[in-house]
């Protein structure tokens, strides 16, 4: 069975969607638990993807499909998950703010977030102040991230952060931004609690956040 869990590992490190998919399939079947098909294999294998991104060995192409494979792995097991009752480690909204459109960069972090255990709701993008907010009290979520690939648009993380105060819906969630022209400064400046540079360390920062 350890075989088959590094086979399924390696499997999202390749990105080979279909070995994904049948790993998955055999290791539920000889009666793997979940929970180490979830941490052994999808997020082992996520974890190492995520290295090699950082260190220049992957890029996002090769990210892509390893992200793919593991949400196809991630929807055969989830039902399993929910059975024996394997609570997700927090709940995290995720958007792209108001007046932009772009989504690969927040669609790879949400895979990663799976990845990782989270339960994410994606609110897909242009999403309004007001979205977000509902959808925080609406799941009790612990964390919010908001993606902005513009400039113009980047300054609506703001708004977002304000509409939260005015809610007091701040102190229950803790912030986290992202997106080609956001900074470490930026997210200081507006108040959030954390930027990420990329998917594989926002999902990283995202866990630091929980404690």
């Amino acid at each position: 069975m350890g075989s088959d869990l590094q086979d399924l590992k390696a499997a999202i490190i390749d990105g080979d969607n279909k070995a994904a998919i049948a790993l998955t399939g055999q290791l539920i079947e000889t009666g793997a638990s979940p929970q180490s098909i979830l941490n052994d294999g999808l997020i082992a294998g996520m974890s190492e993807v995520g290295e090699l991104f950082k260190c220049g060995e992957y890029f996002v192409p090769e990210m892509l499909v390893a992200a793919r494979a593991m949400k196809s792995a991630l929807e055969i097991l989830r039902p399993r998950l929910v059975d024996t009752g394997v609570q997700p480690i927090g709940t995290i909204v995720l958007g792209t703010v108001r007046g932009d459109l772009h989504d690969i960069g927040k669609n790879l972090t949400a895979m990663f977030l799976e990845g990782a255990g989270f339960r994410v709701v994606d609110l897909g993008v242009d999403v309004s102040a007001d979205k977000f907010v509902a959808a925080v009290k609406e799941h009790n979520a612990e964390l919010l991230g908001m993606s902005a690939l513009l400039t113009t648009t980047m300054t609506y993380t703001a708004e977002v952060i304000r509409a939260l105060q005015a809610a007091n819906l701040r102190d229950q969630v803790k912030v986290i931004v992202g997106g080609a022209p956001v900074t470490a400064d930026w997210a200081r400046q507006i108040g959030a609690d954390a930027f990420a540079v990329d998917a594989a360390s926002g999902a990283e920062r995202c866990k630091e956040l929980l404690h």
